[in-house]
């Protein structure tokens, strides 16, 4: 290298070390403040283009993924479970409270005045038909009973008087009628005779009346003195007993007194109010079942044997009575119990399962599967069975009903039926 050479690059080194031995020159603070919020607007800007830019992207992949979600529901086809629509029975049975009461009751009052000489019976007694329940002492009775034969006989006696006197009368009409032609006897004597006759026959006849007249009063009063035996007027039993040996009773009409009470219990009868809803099928004949809470082992088998024909106003209800036959006199009257009718169906109807009703805006409503869709109809309910319902409107019998449809299934949607005895499938 030459000396010129070498002194250029001394002077080219001295120059770059003086240059950097220099420091630069130092901003002022207004500078730095102007450009640190440029800075801040620039960042603040990226970061809410991206905030928009993601949310954007967000909202556009959830709104794709609803209408690929949507679509496939609109082709999915699920399984359901569905059971047949049945026919409903030619009967429908309808359950009621009812109350038990004897076929016939019977309140005992005294016919004759008297003391009670005999009791016979007590309260729980059964008894046949005429037998003696209580005699009546009644002395007054028999005094007039005695009085009155006494004045029976006078009058029977008058009257054999008044035939006796009426048969010679008659014979000296016949004497002195022929001898009255001949003049032997004066036309006077026999008008005397024939008028005598005339008067004995009449007063055969009011003798006659009298002792008619007598025995009719004796016939009450024997009447009056058979009512001092009192006597059951059919088999039953006795269900009160007011008076005992020694009580005075009435024999008066308006106020007799009561001495017992006796019911039939061979035969029950049964009281029950049938609604209007199932009174138009019931009529004499209809098969009834009672029960008694009391006797859970036990159905007593009857018939309806009479009803009311017109139903109450206030409750809607049809009077119906039922015969129980009731020979060991288990079923006792008064009782509460509950009455099963087989009542004949008025009109055809059907049953479902009370998992295929579907509550909505629309009212009632079922879903049935047809050519493997569902086909939702409306329907109206007559009876609710508790986990089956009856159904007189909007179904038929044989088709197949979906059980517990889901809450998006609508009208048209494909399914896929299974029965209720296997699981679906997803």
């Amino acid at each position: 290298m030459s000396d010129a050479d070498t002194c250029n690059h001394k002077e080219s080194f001295t120059r770059n070390v003086d240059c950097a031995s220099k420091k630069p020159p130092k901003s002022s603070p207004r500078t730095r403040h102007r450009w640190g919020g440029r800075l801040f607007a620039l960042g603040a800007f990226l970061v809410l283009t991206s905030g928009i830019t993601l949310a954007a992207s967000r909202r556009h992949s959830e709104h794709q993924q609803t209408l690929e979600i949507a679509e496939g529901v609109r082709h999915l086809s699920p399984a359901v479970f569905v059971a047949p629509v049945e026919a409903s029975s030619g009967v429908i049975p309808v359950t009621l409270p009812g109350t038990t009461a004897a076929f016939a009751v019977a309140n005992i009052y005294a016919r004759a005045t008297g003391y009670i000489n005999k009791r016979n019976v007590d309260i729980g007694d059964r008894v046949k038909q005429g037998q003696l329940l209580a005699e009546l002492a009644v002395p007054e009775l028999d005094d007039q009973i005695s009085q009155n034969e006494a004045t029976l006989e006078q009058l029977t006696a008058a009257v054999h008087q008044a035939q006796a006197n009426a048969t010679l009368a008659q014979a000296t009409w016949g004497r002195d009628k022929p001898l009255v032609g001949d003049g032997w006897v004066t036309a006077h004597q026999g008008d005397i005779d024939l008028q005598t006759v005339k008067a004995d026959d009449a007063a055969v006849s009011v003798a006659q009346a009298n002792v008619a007249a007598q025995e009719r009063l004796l016939t009450v009063l024997r009447q009056n003195r058979a009512y001092a035996s009192v006597a059951a007027p059919f088999d039953g039993v006795i269900t009160q007993r007011n008076v005992d040996v020694g009580s005075l009773v009435q024999g008066n009409a308006n106020t007799g007194t009561f001495m017992f009470e006796i019911m039939q219990q061979d035969v029950i009868r049964v009281w029950v109010y049938v609604p209007q809803d199932a009174a138009f099928g019931v009529a004499p004949g209809v098969d009834a079942i009672i029960r008694v809470p009391e006797l859970p082992d036990r159905q007593f088998p009857g018939k309806v044997t009479r009803i009311a024909d017109a139903l109450q106003s206030g409750t809607r209800t049809l009077l119906t009575e039922i015969d129980i036959p009731n020979p060991d006199g288990l079923l006792p009257a008064g009782i509460y119990c509950s009455v099963e009718l087989q009542i004949p169906r008025k009109s055809p109807s059907f049953i479902i399962p009370a998992e295929a009703l579907i509550f909505n805006r629309n009212g009632l409503q079922a879903a049935v599967v047809k050519d493997g869709k569902a086909n939702i109809r409306n329907i109206r309910v007559t009876r609710d069975l508790g986990t089956r319902l009856e159904v007189d409107a909007g179904l038929t019998a044989g088709e197949r009903v979906i059980l517990n449809p889901p809450v998006t299934l609508v009208d048209g949607s494909k399914v896929q039926p299974r029965p209720r005895d296997t699981e679906p499938t997803t």
